[in-house]
């Protein structure tokens, strides 16, 4: 037990005022270290409400959950990966909604909190849409990332408008130089880097309801607007002066490889667009704020669509109620539950009240920033198509787009995999 996360709380808030104490089971995808800040969380509400907490984490919690539920012996609560499977699992019947008063709490605390209730919603056997899932720790994918002395030497301002990062990408081809690196290589699942870029596009040229849309079918891919924003990445992409190695090496360079060339004497590139993850990719000994450095992947300033965030994250869902589980999930919205794993580093919240001083370091408390700023969040789109598209058709096929394939003709064959399945 952290007692010292107890500081400074009102001893009223550490009395939840139940006759009784009760046990609370809880599973998820977490294994050690994260399992373990986890359960440090728990111990902070274990000493406020006198409930018990057990949480057990499994590298197959997407089959263990369904099978225990199926079973009737689903936990109270369960952290979910992604919203497909809570989705399932609401349309079955397994999912009790949260109450009102969190739905209340997520719009107007998470910054784009309507993002989060609906990305939290479903359907139940019925028909009818409820708010199931509360999100908790997200990642973020919309960044660029840059060596900032390459920047300072060469003259350049980091952009906060997509037109003026295309302006840039084209001054530093008039420089003599490469703006991009891109790598699609990733063995069996070559191709998935293209998808995040082609899902920021779509969400900076046309509204959410688009995107949602073509998640979930109701908009064809073979949709024009879908096809051009397939286009706006290979306004990058298959252009040979724009990328190290041109065109075509893009889908033959592996992502884990495709940075280094920031990092290289000359640099090969001078930018990458990668989630926040690709640091472990970076050369060893390269620190983040000063050898590399990221900003936001902007947004258009003549589109008005304000500044979206692509990202994925976890979420915990009531799978089997009882009262002190929905004490828990109301816990979860204490800036407390969410700094302590701040301080441990890798962890970003929507949480607009928590104490950015709290963060582990300044990239994280700037990446945070970036998903304080979100107008607009949304979820990894190629993660909730069924997976023959999203883990299939879609990779091959941006593979194929840069390749030189037609991009209405890529798209079209996407649809009809998607149409196969039906």
């Amino acid at each position: 037990m952290k007692k010292s996360y107890l500081l400074g709380v009102a001893a009223s808030a550490l009395v939840a005022g139940q006759a009784s104490a009760d046990k609370i089971t809880v599973a998820g995808p977490w294994l050690s270290p994260e399992a373990e800040i986890i359960e440090e969380i728990f111990d902070v509400f274990e000493e406020r409400t006198g409930h018990e907490v057990s949480y057990v984490g499994s590298d197959s919690f997407e089959q263990q959950i369904v099978v225990d539920a199926e079973a009737g012996s689903a936990p109270n609560l369960a952290v979910f990966p992604q919203p497909g499977l809570a989705a399932d699992m609401a349309a079955r019947g397994f999912l009790t909604p949260l109450k009102p008063q969190v739905t209340e709490w997520v719009k107007e605390n998470y910054a784009a909190g309507q993002s989060w209730v609906d990305l939290g919603s479903y359907k139940d056997p019925a028909g009818n849409m409820n708010h199931y899932g509360m999100f908790f720790r997200v990642d973020l994918k919309s960044l660029v990332w840059y060596v900032p002395e390459n920047f300072e030497d060469a003259g350049y301002e980091i952009p906060t408008t997509m037109e003026e990062l295309k302006a840039l990408t084209d001054q530093i081809v008039a420089d003599g130089e490469t703006p991009w690196c891109i790598g699609l290589g990733s063995g069996a699942a070559t191709g998935w880097p293209a998808t995040d870029w082609v899902e920021d596009l779509l969400l900076r040229t046309q509204p959410p309801a688009v995107y949602d849309e073509w998640v979930s079918n109701a908009r064809s891919f073979d949709d024009p607007a879908i096809v051009a924003a397939i286009e706006e990445f290979g306004y990058f992409a298959r252009n040979d002066d724009y990328v190290a190695g041109g065109a075509g090496a893009v889908a033959t360079t592996d992502f884990r490889d495709s940075p280094k060339g920031l990092f290289d004497t000359p640099a090969q590139c001078y930018m990458h667009r990668q989630a926040s993850f690709i640091p472990a990719f970076f050369p060893e000994g390269t620190e983040v704020g000063l050898d590399a450095d990221f900003f936001y992947f902007p947004s258009y300033a003549d589109k008005d669509l304000g500044n979206p965030v692509l990202g994925a994250g976890t979420l915990f869902a009531m799978t089997n109620e009882s009262e002190a589980a929905h004490e828990l999930v109301a816990f979860l919205q204490d800036p407390i539950a969410h700094e302590i794993w701040m301080s441990k580093g890798g962890f970003l919240t929507p949480h607009k009240g928590v104490d950015a001083a709290k963060f582990a370091d300044d990239t994280g408390r700037g990446m945070n920033e970036i998903l304080l700023g979100a107008t607009t969040f949304r979820f990894d789109g190629s993660d909730l198509m069924p997976g023959g598209v999203g883990a299939g058709s879609f990779w091959t096929g941006m593979v194929d787009y840069t390749g030189g394939k037609d991009a209405a003709e890529v798209a079209k064959g996407i649809q009809d995999s998607w149409d196969a399945l039906k």
